[in-house]
């Protein structure tokens, strides 16, 4: 599902042309609001913890992430806090996912690490799962990328998450190789850091 034109327009009209040169000495925004079609993406408020802790709070939609288990509405406050941080020092941040309605289904997001380097990830309720969602999630990631004149956008998948890595071949990204001890994965009990599968969407044309 391409991502709908309101919202990334006025993010191209800032970029504007240009060479990858200009993109290190000028930052632009990505929108705090997002219509990708079945879903509405925003930036989370201090109003939206307690149905963050509603799926940041299951085991089962936890499992393959690499942030605790949210076991108190205080875990999902800090989430939120440090949304805001991000959100206030960086061209883009964590976007919470909600339904036409309004109902929060999960949270995805873009994390600059430069102005050309990106990685993006995704989680889902469980009663959201198996619809499709989180193909069009990434693939609003990928889009909103390319907007922000993001040449390299990653993706970090346990090599047992086969559902992800299905997502992350559908919407273009190449997986690349294992980092060998990389990852904590601080959910499934494991004794360090673990291999973990790096995936890579790499600009067209570039």
């Amino acid at each position: 599902m391409p991502v709908h034109r309101a919202g990334l327009a006025d993010a191209r009209q800032r970029s504007g042309p240009g060479s990858e040169s200009t993109w290190k000495n000028r930052r632009v925004r990505a929108p705090e609001t997002l219509d990708i079609g079945r879903l509405l993406l925003r930036r989370p408020t201090a109003a939206d913890a307690a149905a963050i802790l509603s799926y940041g709070g299951d085991p089962e939609v936890t499992r393959w992430l690499e942030w605790p288990l949210h076991r108190s509405i205080d875990d999902s406050i800090a989430f939120v806090a440090w949304a805001d941080a991000v959100w206030s020092s960086s061209s883009a941040g964590p976007y919470l996912v909600t339904d036409r309605g309004g109902q929060v289904l999960g949270s995805t997001g873009l994390n600059m690490e430069n102005p050309l380097r990106a990685s993006t990830g995704y989680v889902l309720a469980r009663d959201a799962w198996g619809q499709g969602y989180a193909t069009e999630l990434a693939g609003a990631m990928t889009e909103l990328a390319a907007v922000l004149g993001v040449v390299r956008l990653e993706a970090l998948c346990h090599p047992d998450n086969r559902a992800s890595a299905r997502v992350l071949g559908k919407v273009g990204f190449v997986r690349e190789g294992v980092l060998r001890r990389h990852t904590v994965f601080p959910n499934l009990g494991a004794d360090g850091p673990l291999d973990v599968e790096i995936w890579a969407w790499i600009r067209p044309g570039r």
